[in-house]
């Protein structure tokens, strides 16, 4: 496994843990379709929530969520609406009073707990 996808998966349990902690559900990880995937699908009551989850180990080029620009979440919607559909194909029934997209951004330090921070309704 190359480090990347190794602080990657760090920061995707991190994030998980979070949101569960915070009293969500988690519904999905790692949900993948031909057009991509999605870190996180959560509900928050009666709301599901996509969750992009950005790790980084230094600020050196920025703060990890800063990587999440226009088109990382024009993407993003465009795969929120296909887990929707796979969701509403398996449960007709199932369905949510709204839609919301959120970034986790995870900053591993060398020393001392890595710095979790949410941003609710990021997009």
């Amino acid at each position: 496994m190359r480090v990347k996808d190794a602080v990657g998966r760090y920061g995707e349990q991190l994030a998980a843990a979070h949101l569960e902690a915070a009293g969500l559900v988690v519904l999905a990880r790692n949900w993948r379709c031909r057009e991509g995937e999605l870190d996180i699908v959560a509900q928050d009551g009666d709301e599901v929530v996509f969750v992009e989850v950005k790790t980084r180990s230094s600020l050196a080029f920025g703060t990890p969520g800063e990587a999440v620009d226009r088109l990382k979440a024009a993407r993003l919607r465009q795969l929120a609406l296909r887990w929707l559909a796979a969701a509403r194909e398996l449960d007709p029934e199932r369905s949510w009073a709204s839609i919301r997209f959120d970034v986790v951004s995870v900053l591993r330090r060398r020393s001392g707990p890595p710095e979790i921070t949410v941003v609710r309704g990021a997009f």
